[in-house]
């Protein structure tokens, strides 16, 4: 049974580490109240620092940070960076979690992101995944009663939704579809993951996992090639001889087209509903979940990350005699309380467990990670608490569609971002054919993973 603490009986002092956490977006409020009771359950925890970390120079800072041997005990990593950041961490205890566990208590993608070998790597507080964005006001004047559920009614939505002038400019776009993330103009926010998400919901296998060479642009069983469709329905919408044209150079980037009241649907997640709000508080928008291909398994696209615990680190005992503390606590010992704070923070404990390590000094009800989401207002990575988040009316879509999101191993995310945009792009200008660009683009990704 998993208690949380690490503990099933008051645990007495025997050594005092301190914990240094690396985090991004989150203020420390986010966790005062978590690492506070945290440390009334667990007295050989000294301090737990929160540091929140620039955007900007994450990545290197960390990347430095942990090859000194100084950086943080647990860190924030971003679901695709297992490959090149497996070396730079510790698994989890089995004594403290374990597959099957991870597995009940998890949504299906954080498994297949972060579980390696039966090793488990990264626990995630919250999960994020695609979801429609809609005009109601748009919708309305189109005679539009709802958003669409599947990509048929997403083409004749939008097709009912564009207004064209008589000199070919795009009045209203139905859709923010067809151009690359990296476009200097009309660049469509997160556009390699909606291809991502065509890809996969239509069945394509993305790599072949012995090898990891990309294998998205071949033909599957019964002589269709998924990848291929997929591609050619998303940049349908910034080709001008398509019927589904609804996109071009000249629309400012999708989220403040959108935002501007000039797009009819776009897609994003939960954290831009925020900035939507900040940069047009009277538009009429809602939110519902992302088409599916009718007749195929429905499939969600994931952006999102969790908590690890490195390798590369000197035990922190500051507080303690020195000379106790060298022979004392041991590199295992560190890893150990870290991933036993981190179990904490996002896993329910028992309260029976709670009470009996507390002593009455904490709410045995209190669960860590539901502080966390309602004061961050972030869709949870626990199915037990999706459950909860079902009926919100901000954070429900997003959170059911935790539950269908898949994803594929990138070696290199960043490369792999920069091939797909470029795929786009060669599409877009006329310069490769769809078959073209994504057998160059697969060629691209598989010299990533011979690296």
């Amino acid at each position: 049974m998993i208690s949380g603490c690490g503990c099933k009986q008051p645990n007495p002092k025997q050594y005092t580490l301190n914990l240094e956490m690396w985090g991004l977006f989150d203020d420390q409020d986010a966790f005062n109240t978590i690492i506070e009771n945290y440390k009334k359950l667990n007295p050989n925890i000294g301090t737990i620092t929160y540091k929140k970390m620039s955007p900007d120079t994450y990545r290197k800072d960390l990347l430095e940070a942990l090859a000194s041997g100084k950086g943080p005990d647990i860190f924030l990593m971003q679901n695709h960076w297992l490959p090149s950041f497996g070396n730079k961490l510790v698994p989890a205890p089995a004594a403290i979690i374990n597959e099957q566990q991870y597995r009940n208590i998890f949504v299906d993608v954080a498994a297949q992101d972060f579980i390696a070998q039966g090793a488990i790597y990264a626990a995630p507080l919250a999960i994020d995944s695609l979801a429609l964005y809609y005009n109601k006001d748009l919708f309305n004047a189109a005679g539009i009663t709802s958003p669409p559920r599947d990509w048929n009614e997403f083409v004749t939505d939008s097709r009912k939704l564009t207004r064209i002038d008589a000199n070919g400019q795009i009045i209203y776009s139905g859709a923010a579809m067809g151009r690359p993330a990296n476009a200097q103009e009309g660049a469509i926010n997160r556009a390699t993951d909606i291809v991502n998400l065509l890809m996969l919901q239509a069945k394509t296998d993305m790599i072949d996992l012995t090898s990891g060479r990309a294998i998205f642009d071949q033909m599957i069983a019964g002589g269709s090639t998924p990848g291929q469709d997929a591609l050619n329905f998303y940049t349908q919408f910034s080709d001008r001889s398509s019927s589904l044209y609804s996109w071009n150079s000249r629309m400012h980037n999708s989220i403040d087209a959108f935002s501007e009241g000039n797009v009819g649907m776009m897609f994003n997640y939960s954290w831009q509903m925020a900035t939507i709000a900040s940069k047009a508080p009277k538009l009429n928008f809602g939110v519902a979940p992302v088409p599916q291909f009718s007749g195929n398994p429905p499939v969600n696209y994931p952006n999102y990350w969790a908590f690890a615990v490195s390798k590369n680190k000197t035990p922190d005992t500051a507080g303690m005699d020195p000379a106790i503390a060298a022979s004392t606590v041991t590199s295992d010992i560190r890893v150990g309380e870290a991933w036993k704070f981190l179990t904490y923070l996002t896993v329910k404990s028992d309260p029976a467990l709670i009470i009996a390590a507390g002593n009455g000094k904490v709410d045995p009800n209190f669960d860590p990670a539901v502080d966390y989401l309602t004061k961050t207002g972030k869709p949870s990575a626990r199915r037990d608490l999706i459950e909860q988040q079902k009926t919100d009316p901000k954070m429900g879509v997003f959170a059911q569609g935790n539950l269908i999101a898949k994803d594929w191993l990138q070696v290199d995310p960043d490369s792999t971002e920069n091939i797909f945009n470029s795929m786009i792009d060669q599409v877009n200008r006329g310069q490769s054919s769809v078959q073209e660009a994504l057998k160059s683009a697969a060629v691209n990704v598989s010299r990533l993973a011979a690296q």
